[in-house]
């Protein structure tokens, strides 16, 4: 005769009571998980909000430095919480014009007693064309405000016209107001007669209703500072700001002034606040 083999299997009781054990197991991990995965997931938040506000910064100060000398304005009550706007005019490049000829009475000089309309560049020709500008000894004042428009007498900003060889053609309905040689006490010639190229401003706004921070570009150089889209093109800086400030002082030294930033990004209850400054360049 052959044995037979029982078959034995979990009761339904055992299944519930396996089922009830790997569930409170699970519920202790996951107490003990939580915090460090918690943790974790904030750390990697806090990471990506200082990257953005941190991006954020580091363009606009690199923006300003190669903004032209004086440019630099702010408009907006820029508490940290209300609108605020800084606006400056970036250069394209630079160089030295010809303040005087050779002994045989060879080269184009800018002359700055007549409306002149061409002049020699001296060196190397910096990257301009046609429809682009030439500031000269920009004060950032009445009289050598580069805001001003191109045709007033006061002004010190020209349209290029033509660019030949080493010569640079403007439209000039006036003379420019003032040379920016340096000249020693025998009325020598020893530093600047300096030119900057310029195209478009540049201006950074704070909206605090939206939360953001944006940059606009290619619209026209105008004496009022714009608060409102001019414009041009727009660009998404910064989302999520809850605060931002700008602050321009222009007298930190004899040649340069000091942009401090302010700048707050928020996401699910966290705040990272960000400080940055940037010397701009104030000698014309």
């Amino acid at each position: 005769m052959m044995s037979r083999r029982q078959l034995q299997g979990f009761t339904l009781v055992e299944m519930i009571m396996v089922i009830v054990i790997t569930g409170i197991i699970g519920s202790i991990v996951a107490i003990f998980l939580r915090v460090p995965v918690q943790g974790y997931v904030d750390s990697a938040r806090r990471a990506e909000l200082t990257d953005i506000a941190d991006t954020a910064l580091r363009r606009i100060a690199r923006d300003l430095r190669l903004a032209l000398p004086n440019s630099v304005r702010i408009s907006g009550t820029c508490s940290g919480t209300t609108a605020c706007f800084i606006e400056f005019i970036p250069t394209t490049g630079g160089g030295r014009y010809r303040d005087s000829t050779s002994s045989t009475g060879a080269g184009n000089i800018l002359d700055f007693t007549i409306a002149d309309t061409s002049f020699d560049v001296l060196g190397t020709m910096p990257p301009v064309a046609v429809g682009d500008q030439i500031v000269v000894y920009n004060l950032g004042i009445s009289g050598a405000d580069a805001y001003s428009g191109n045709t007033a007498l006061t002004d010190n900003r020209r349209v290029v016209s033509g660019v030949a060889g080493n010569v640079i053609s403007i439209t000039s309905a006036a003379k420019l107001p003032f040379d920016s040689c340096v000249y020693d006490a025998s009325g020598f010639v020893v530093g600047g007669c300096r030119f900057q190229v310029v195209q478009t401003p540049v201006t950074y706004a704070f909206d605090p209703v939206a939360g953001t921070l944006t940059r606009w570009q290619g619209y026209a150089i105008q004496p009022a500072q714009p608060t409102a889209s001019p414009g041009g093109t727009t660009a998404l800086i910064a989302t999520n700001v809850s605060a931002c400030s700008f602050n321009y002082v222009s007298g930190v030294s004899q040649r340069s002034g000091l942009v401090t930033m302010h700048l707050t990004i928020s996401e699910q209850g966290e705040n990272v606040n960000l400080y940055a400054a940037t010397h701009v360049n104030n000698v014309p």
